[in-house]
């Protein structure tokens, strides 16, 4: 019995000095006057910052170059920087891929890529700049922060270095090489091409115009056989490899029918769309045409005049989201030789909506779900149109 006692007692004193204690503590971080200490929170609410670029500026394959290997040198967890190929001049064809190297979890892959034909420049300036947004923005803004630890973005800013360096819409070969991809290839008539190539090896004849100045009706050299240019071969191959890489969408960007375009020729066997890819398709429509100022169409129209095109082989060959993005405003027609190069901010500014809309809904196109996640934007994007 005195042993329970003393039991009782020393539980009893045990339970009042751990009671003092606790009431100690409290009282401590309670004192008035004194500040309650926290850990720093990481701020990746911050509104995106837009790229300081200058009107008037732009960037040919050297100038693209050194400014992808100056994003290697200042983002080295962020970048990889590396040759797809040569072109027809031996000149190497750059694509920078841009992610948080330090998350390793699978990631969902897509490829942009600009210039393929060399006289359209706005298509590659979109490009390095959609690039330096990215890279400014990460680790500042939650929204760019979770696209680069959650995918793999794919940039080859200039597909046709040749082409870019002279100013011309073909490859060194006078080939088009958004007409030698494997659909629908050489088809004279409905597909306004013919397999050519250089006549005698050496003689290039890139285009046929038949007195007309309708550039649908112009017939365009598109290489002997499909996948002949070198530049072309390769874009293939890397679209190849990211399909091992849960490849989620493809952008061919160009210059200047101010309209996105989805696949032309999706209507024709052997790849008609599904319904719920039909679906997805008629929604970005909507999507674009609401919150850009750029127009955009599903369905025919073309489809009998742009045979051996990149978006169409794309779709076909991996049944993935593929567009032709056309930057710039009509008033700039490469086709006639006619307007100029002008406002390059004003139409980077335009084309960030697109491609963060592309980025934000990466997993929702790899699945063929409705892509209804909305961007937030930098203040100033988009732009109001210009008068």
């Amino acid at each position: 019995m005195n042993k329970k006692l003393s039991y009782l007692k020393v539980l009893f004193l045990c339970s009042i000095l751990l009671t003092v204690t606790i009431t100690g503590c409290i009282e401590e971080e309670q004192k008035p006057g004194e500040k309650e200490l926290s850990a720093p929170e990481i701020q990746l609410d911050q509104p995106s910052i837009l790229p300081n670029w200058k009107d008037g500026e732009y960037h040919d394959y050297y100038e693209t170059t050194d400014e992808l290997a100056d994003f290697k040198v200042k983002y080295p967890d962020l970048v990889n920087v590396f040759s797809i190929g040569k072109s027809v001049l031996g000149k190497d064809i750059w694509c920078i891929r841009i992610t948080n190297e330090k998350n390793t979890e699978v990631k969902a892959s897509c490829l942009i890529d600009g210039c393929i034909h060399g006289d359209e420049w706005e298509a590659g300036e979109a490009c390095l700049y959609l690039a330096e947004y990215l890279l400014i923005n990460f680790d500042k803004n939650e929204t760019v922060t979770n696209i680069l630890n959650s995918s793999k973005v794919y940039i080859v800013p200039i597909l046709n270095p040749d082409g870019r360096q002279a100013n011309e819409r073909f490859t060194d070969n006078g080939v088009d090489p958004n007409r030698n991809f494997d659909v629908f290839f050489g088809r004279l008539f409905r597909g306004h091409c013919y397999r050519l190539g250089k006549l005698l090896g050496r003689i290039k004849i890139p285009v046929i115009k038949f007195f007309s100045n309708d550039p649908f009706k112009y017939y365009w050299n598109c290489g002997r056989y499909a996948f002949s240019e070198p530049e072309i071969h390769a874009v293939r191959d890397l679209m190849k490899e990211l399909n091992n890489h849960d490849f989620s969408f493809y952008v061919n960007c160009h210059t200047a029918l101010h309209t996105v375009v989805m696949p032309w020729l999706s209507f024709k066997p052997p790849f008609e769309m599904t319904l719920r890819e039909k679906k997805v398709f008629d929604y970005i429509v909507d999507w674009i045409r609401e919150n850009t100022e750029y127009e955009s169409f599903r369905g025919k129209g073309f489809e009998f005049k742009t045979g051996g095109n990149a978006m169409d082989w794309c779709f076909k060959e991996f049944r993935i989201p593929s567009f032709t993005f056309e930057i710039l405003s009509l008033d700039y027609d490469p086709w006639k030789g006619t307007g100029k190069h002008d406002h390059l901010v004003h139409w980077m500014k335009t084309t960030l909506p697109f491609f963060m809309y592309l980025l934000v809904n990466i997993e929702n196109f790899h699945n063929w779900e409705t892509p209804d996640i909305q961007p937030p934007l930098p203040e100033g994007v988009p732009p109001q149109p210009l008068q």
